[in-house]
């Protein structure tokens, strides 16, 4: 910066001294005759040379407006800088005196036309009418005056005494004439410097004025004969072109612009400086002193002296008028004006106030009766601060203070910029004794401050309301998972600070059982009511420094920390639990939940650098995994996490992910199990059953992977993969080459398939889309529910099944005597089979108990008209047993074990396997007739052959489920006989 400042007052300094030096050279004689006529001749000649080449370089590299003023001020120099020239070759080498009409003259005479041209061209012009008659007026009133004065000092007696030619007396009077008039009009007119460069302009005035007043000074008679060149008069002339040289080049600076108010930042009307108002007065007081020289020099008055001050007291006394009219103008439109500010700002819904330095109020608009309920007359003269909330006070003050610092450092860098404000918000007292939240735009007025404010309580309510809904649920009012979150990531970071040492915490989830029910039979707004009420318990139960959450649904969360033990938390747990379960009076009925609960502690191990946003997510996905462990385990208790539900978690994940690959990637082959007849022996159908191929090329029983294929994503690919490649088997066998007379007819094949799969989107459109594009007859597809699942879902099993069946499919119950279900709902299922399961088959041939069961099973399935048979039948014995008790079929490793291809095609092409001879009677009633009767018919219309006496009015009889048809042959097979190989 420093740097900056002295490149630009550098040239100055040295324009001083070169001004100085030929000064103190021309006051000393220069020392000799011939280098004063040099200094004085050529010395001035290349000065003004100077100033001609810089005017006419800067404006021909500069654009826009003064361009061609500066063009014109160097023409002016150079005329000068000819006529020194001039001068300088008569008197150093003609050595002769300057002929009265030469060259020179006339060069000079030409400078004060071009220099008035180029002022003119800077001027600022008027806009008006008035203002062209003002500036016309001062412009006389200075030409004027120091006419008179310059006629009674030296042009009087320069006319007078010349006696010769006209043209030489124009010549002489030329010369003062312009000088005048190129005076009057850089005292008169006004400059600005449009682009910018004001320092330009001025300079440039300047060292015209300085080169006028030379010639003034050289026009007087005694100066004029006593003249020679080098003397100190061209000191002068030589500071005037320097200057006009230094001009164009002078450091630019800006004064800042003076707006008013109402004109959006655009200047609407120049104050005048004193000096320019002053103008005027000034000419009309040389003019009174010129006539008064010729009054007190004892002279006649002169007729021109006379004819002059006239014109200019006339002039003064049109500007007085024209100035008293524009006075009035300016009164009016200032009163316009304010009367306009005043409607604004009483009519602005804002409230204006005018505070001092000391904060006393000088002025309140009237729109704070509206706002604040207070007169505005009463709050003026008192302070600023008594209207502010107390602890509000400290931060206002803190954020004036910043925004005064602020404007003063902004003033000090970059002063005549745009005036800055700052935005205070605090508490206001209002008349009725209220806190009303107001924003106020502070801004500097004079020495105090001007605030703008309005009330914005509505808005700062609003926030607040919008704030609390993001983090709080909106039916019961409790934090939601987002607060839950946070105050649980700020309870581990407390800790970690203290090193693990501090309070204990426990993260506990709660899910209600039996909501979905109570949503679904009450309906939604009875279960929000019941949701509410939970809430209250949860509240009322736990302590007030604990946090209860609601993540949506059913589910909660609590959040206990403090120096409480396991045992502490699982007895506030249990509490929880007995206070969801209590009776619920809703709508004057008794409603009741469950409540399934897990407890999840934080690990204190992990130490101050654990990362609380980490440790939090896996403290809640630990109670959520003990949560859904307690439903699993039977509902309606507290479970607590332990890392082995992890590990099971990561395992099952493993699982799904390599079951998901082995779908992909054709890691599942697919094995077939012959259906025997237990009355002939044939193959009356084939269950479809994956096995995995091992690395080894092994193929083993996925039983870990079936387990894991009833839930997710990969459950519902793994399905439609073993329907397709099923369907697609049986095409194939129905296809072979060389099938002709004596060749085995097709058999149905059965795929088995969970309630969970079987009730998933887009199974049926699977079955349906296989069975259009394979051509497989749809009475050789036979669908298994493997066991009868929960009663929840007995509805829309039935409704699936239904649907099926409606594609001319069979639908069989696998594994029949393990796991849940009820006998009503197997009453309801439109179902063609039933299949006992493996643990009914295994001890038929030794317990009692086991054929009781079977038989019992089995008279069932046939009161409700379905086909019978069995799986898992191993041994020659629980074949004859299950002869004895009526079963139709069976399967097993009795007969043969999962096929692949080829021998499932030899299998076929025998028909049928030996049974054993019964060991008693063989009752008359079977599931199926034998093959070998070729009693089957292509259509699977006729009736089931063994159906009960009196089945016509059977219980399936909705019109929404249809009627049973005989199947030649259910599916069947166990799953999981090899434990899953390494991955």
């Amino acid at each position: 910066m420093c740097r900056l400042r002295a490149s630009r007052t550098l040239p100055g300094f040295v324009l001083g001294a070169l001004c100085l030096a030929y000064a103190a050279g021309a006051a000393a004689g220069w020392g000799s005759h011939q280098l004063s006529v040099f200094m004085g001749d050529f010395g001035l000649a290349a000065a003004a040379l100077a100033a001609a080449l810089s005017c006419l370089v800067y404006g021909c590299t500069v654009g826009g407006h003064a361009r061609p003023a500066w063009l014109l001020f160097g023409l002016s120099s150079l005329m000068v800088a000819f006529g020194n020239g001039t001068w300088g070759w008569y008197e150093l080498v003609v050595r002769t005196a300057l002929p009265r009409d030469s060259l020179a003259e006339y060069a000079f005479l030409l400078f004060a036309p071009l220099a008035i041209t180029g002022v003119l061209v800077l001027a600022q012009h008027p806009r008006t009418a008035a203002g062209w008659l003002c500036l016309l007026l001062d412009g006389w009133l200075i030409a004027g005056s120091l006419f008179t004065l310059s006629w009674s000092l030296a042009l009087g007696r320069i006319a007078a005494g010349e006696d010769g030619s006209p043209l030489r007396l124009a010549l002489n009077l030329a010369y003062p004439v312009l000088d005048i008039l190129l005076v009057s009009l850089v005292v008169g007119l006004r400059f600005g410097g449009r682009d910018g460069n004001r320092a330009a302009v001025h300079t440039a005035m300047v060292a015209l004025a300085v080169t006028v007043t030379c010639d003034a000074l050289f026009t007087s008679p005694e100066l004029r004969s006593n003249y020679h060149s080098g003397e100190l008069l061209d000191a002068g002339w030589f500071a005037g072109s320097l200057l006009l040289a230094w001009a164009p080049w002078s450091p630019r600076w800006r004064r800042p612009l003076r707006e008013h108010p109402s004109a959006g930042g655009l200047p609407h009307r120049r104050v005048a400086t004193t000096f320019s108002a002053l103008t005027p007065y000034a000419a009309a007081a040389v003019c009174t002193a010129g006539i008064l020289y010729n009054a007190l020099g004892g002279r006649e008055l002169d007729r021109v002296v006379a004819a002059a001050a006239c014109t200019v007291g006339l002039a003064l006394i049109l500007r007085q008028g024209v100035m008293l009219l524009d006075n009035l103008s300016l009164a009016q439109e200032l009163a316009h004006k304010e009367a306009h500010f005043r409607s604004l700002v009483q009519g602005s819904s804002d409230v204006i106030m005018i505070a001092g330095a000391n904060g006393v109020l000088s002025y309140v608009s009237p729109a704070a009766l509206g706002v604040y309920g207070r007169d505005p007359e009463q709050l003026v003269g008192g302070n600023l601060l008594d209207l502010v909330h107390p602890e509000d006070v400290g931060r206002v003050l803190a954020e004036v203070r910043r925004y005064l610092a602020r404007v003063r450092l902004t003033t000090h860098r970059s002063p005549g910029g745009a005036e800055l404000s700052a935005r205070v918000e605090c508490r206001i007292s209002s008349g009725a004794g209220e806190w009303l939240h107001v924003e106020s735009t502070v801004s500097r007025h004079r020495d105090g401050l001007l605030l703008n404010s309005r009330d914005v309580t509505e808005r700062v309510m609003l926030q607040a309301q919008l704030q609390h809904n993001a983090f709080h649920d909106p039916l019961t009012d409790l934090p939601n998972r987002a607060l839950f979150t946070q105050r649980l990531r700020a309870a581990l970071g407390a800790r970690g600070q203290q090193g693990g040492t501090g309070a204990g915490i426990a993260v506990l989830f709660l899910d209600l059982d039996g909501f979905k029910a109570v949503n679904d039979t009450a309906g939604h707004q009875v279960g929000d009511e019941l949701l509410v009420q939970a809430a209250r318990r949860l509240q009322s139960a736990v302590r007030c420094g604990d946090t209860v959450a609601r993540f949506g649904g059913d589910e909660f969360a609590a959040l206990v920390c403090g120096p409480l033990g396991r045992l502490q938390v699982q007895e506030l747990a249990e509490r929880l639990r007995l206070a969801l379960s209590e009776p619920y009076w809703i709508g004057g009925a008794e409603l009741g939940v469950a409540a399934s609960i897990g407890i999840a502690f934080g690990t204190p191990e992990r130490g101050p650098a654990a990362d609380p946003r980490v440790a939090a997510d896996e403290l809640m996905r630990n109670a959520d995994l003990a949560m859904y462990r307690a439903k699993s385990e039977g509902k309606g208790r507290v479970v607590l996490y332990t890392p082995a539900m992890r590990a099971d978690l990561e395992r099952r994940t493993e699982l799904e992910e390599r079951l998901r690959m082995a779908v992909r990637e054709g890691g599942f082959t697919l094995l077939h199990q012959p259906v025997v007849d237990l009355r002939s022996g044939a193959v009356t159908g084939v269950e479809a059953q994956a096995r995995w191929r091992s690395v080894g090329g092994l193929l083993l029983t996925p039983a870990e992977f079936l387990r894991s294929s009833e839930h997710g994503d990969a459950a519902t690919r793994f399905s439609r993969w073993l329907v397709l490649e099923a369907v697609s088997a049986a095409v194939e066998r129905r296809t072979l080459p060389g099938r002709g007379r004596g060749a085995p007819e097709p058999v149905p094949v059965a795929v088995r398939l969970s309630v969970e799969r079987l009730c998933s989107p887009g199974l049926y459109e699977t079955v349906a889309a296989a069975l259009r594009d394979s051509g497989l007859p749809a009475d050789e597809l036979v669908i298994e529910v493997a066991r009868m699942g929960p009663d929840s879902l007995a509805d829309e099993l039935g409704r699936r099944l239904s649907a099926l069946r409606g594609l001319g499919v069979s639908t069989w119950l696998a594994g029949y005597g393990a796991g849940g279900g009820s006998l009503g709902a197997l009453a309801r299922l439109p179902l063609d089979g039933l299949k006992l399961d493996r643990t009914l088959v295994q001890d038929l041939g030794e317990s009692a108990l086991s054929r009781t069961l079977a038989g019992h099973v089995l008279r069932l399935g046939r009161d409700l008209g379905m086909a019978t048979a069995a799986e898992g039948v191993d041994l020659p014995r629980q074949v004859s047993a299950l002869q004895e008790l009526g079963c139709g079929q069976a399967q097993g490793s009795a007969f043969a074990p999962p096929l692949d291809e080829p021998r499932l095609r030899r299998a076929l092409a025998r028909r049928g396997y030996p049974l054993p001879a019964p060991a008693g009677p063989v009752p008359a009633r079977r599931a199926y007739p034998p093959a070998a009767d070729d009693t089957r018919t292509s259509g699977r219309t006729s009736g089931r052959t063994d159906a009960a006496p009196g089945r016509g009015a059977h219980h399936h009889g909705g019109s929404d489920l249809p009627e049973h048809r005989a199947v030649t042959g259910p599916p069947g097979g166990p799953h999981g006989e090899t434990v899953i190989p390494p991955a």
